[in-house]
């Protein structure tokens, strides 16, 4: 495996891509579930959300943390908070499409172990995040124009 190193600058805004496992469909069916999770997690790390989409089965977020070392701990906050308050639902996966060693523990899969970050450099390069996220509705077939999705900072 690579040694992967991110990258912490101070003031910057970060790009992320959260997606859950298998790519199920569970975020837009639960976005109150969401919504409670991120609002859980900005009462333990201090961050502006200053763009988001949320699509059925991933999320693209541009957040600008007050402590830059701290966005990993709120991607995974967000997404302990979601999967424990997901618990009852029938979406998770079933024994046999999960690792064993997670079966073994009694632990429940609902996102991908890992996720994409851009560190945002320049203004150029924020407002070429943004108009990707602003169109993936769109390019997922989700609706025909962005301002029919509802699950975003964009309408």
């Amino acid at each position: 495996m690579a040694n992967y190193k991110r990258l912490f600058l101070a003031g910057h805004s970060y790009y992320l891509t959260v997606v859950t496992h298998q790519r199920k469909p569970l975020l837009v069916e639960h976005i109150e579930l969401l919504r409670e999770s991120f609002r859980e997690s900005k009462s333990y790390y201090s961050y502006e959300i200053d763009a988001i989409v949320v699509l059925p089965d991933h999320i693209h977020m541009i957040i600008t943390p007050e402590i830059s070392t701290d966005y990993p701990k709120i991607v995974r906050a967000i997404k302990y908070n979601f999967s424990t308050k997901l618990v009852g639902c029938d979406c998770y996966l079933t024994d046999e499409e999960q690792s064993f060693s997670r079966y073994r523990r009694g632990l429940k899969t609902i996102w991908q172990k890992r996720y994409y970050e851009h560190t945002i450099r320049d203004e150029k390069d924020y407002f070429r995040c943004l108009e990707y996220m602003q169109n993936n509705p769109v390019k997922h077939g989700l609706v025909e124009e962005m301002k029919e999705w509802e699950y975003s900072s964009f309408v």
